[in-house]
């Protein structure tokens, strides 16, 4: 999730943890807490864009991060604050939930995170956009209605406890309910199409779970398809062609198979003034209205001394600013 959404969820687990005895001390180093795991982007600028690429939500993300460096910022918060009336075991108590919780919370969305690392299983439930006000704003507010009350008013654990049950019911039934019925709507009107598939993933556009996207895996494309719950159209599936044959003499390239390992197989090359791009299906297009943009996470590959390298394709400002009123206007329905 974004950062002030982690932020928010931190300092609200320290608030339950730990604020009855230290006060807003507990939301601070909640909030610092629930920003470490992310810092795994600015490792990621010391390496190669692969290897940044799989790095993120690896092992900062993981319980083993969470058991193991727990004690040491425990450690480190009790000497700063050697006069509170929390000890080493209730800051390190406070720093684990609070890194554990950052995962939990990235496992709903598209990327997933490493959950379990070392092992190669990635978490990735889909059924949250990385930015989502519905979960994050109601949230906030009672965070704040919780900061701006003395430690000891019982009121304070009341509004915080209030705001985890609101964002919470929202991330676990109300999105998961949508994800589950969304799906059910993709799957009937591939079957009323005669449209036979290979495997379905379905996820929520940005900023909103009342829009979502479906990838159809054929033989040889993928289909794309939306919907919204306001709809009264049938749902129409573009169609991306795979373009495999494209990258035909780098079948064997271990970085290339590392970057389809990556996308979970929804991938597909491309062709642009001369050049060789691997699009990652997984997070749309830049305009959900326009079949032939470019994909948010597409990349130029080239050959470097002789190996295969791969570089982001930058995005413009100016891309956002179309999506967003193409977006609105979808999500009321078609």
């Amino acid at each position: 999730m974004d950062s002030l959404t982690q932020i928010v969820l931190g300092a609200a687990v320290g608030e339950a943890v730990l604020g009855r005895k230290v006060g807003n001390k507990a939301m601070l180093y909640g909030a610092i807490a629930g920003t470490i795991p992310d810092l795994d982007t600015f490792v990621g600028n010391f390496f190669d864009t692969i290897t940044a690429i799989e790095i993120h939500r690896g092992f900062s993300h993981s319980i083993v991060f969470a058991v193991l460096f727990a004690p040491v910022f425990g450690w480190i918060i009790s000497k700063i604050e050697s006069k509170s009336e929390a000890n080493w075991k209730n800051w390190s108590w406070l720093m684990f939930w609070g890194l554990f919780t950052h995962p939990l919370l990235d496992a709903h969305t598209t990327w997933g995170t490493q959950l379990f690392w070392p092992f190669e299983l990635r978490l990735a439930y889909k059924n949250i956009f990385v930015i989502d006000p519905l979960y994050t704003l109601p949230f906030l507010v009672f965070l704040i209605m919780a900061m701006r009350l003395k430690r000891t008013d019982p009121r304070r654990k009341k509004y915080n406890q209030i705001g985890l049950i609101v964002s919470s019911i929202y991330l676990l039934v109300i999105t998961l309910a949508l994800k589950f019925y969304t799906f059910q709507k993709f799957e009937n009107s591939l079957e009323e199409q005669n449209i036979t598939y290979e495997r379905m993933d379905t996820r929520p556009t940005p900023l909103n779970s009342i829009l979502w996207t479906a990838n159809i895996e054929t033989e040889n494309a993928f289909l794309i398809g939306n919907y919204s719950v306001f709809d009264t159209q049938p749902i129409e599936f573009y169609s991306v062609p795979k373009n495999y044959d494209l990258a035909a003499n780098l079948k064997d390239d271990p970085n290339l198979k590392r970057l389809m390992q990556i996308s979970e197989g929804w991938y597909t090359f491309s062709s642009k003034n001369g050049n060789l791009h691997f699009n990652d299906l997984r997070f749309g297009n830049l305009d959900i209205e326009d079949p032939d943009s470019e994909f948010i996470f597409s990349y130029e590959l080239a050959k470097e001394h002789g190996e295969l390298t791969a570089t982001e394709t930058e995005k413009e400002m100016t891309d956002a600013k179309k999506l967003l009123p193409r977006l609105w206007a979808r999500i009321l329905g078609n």
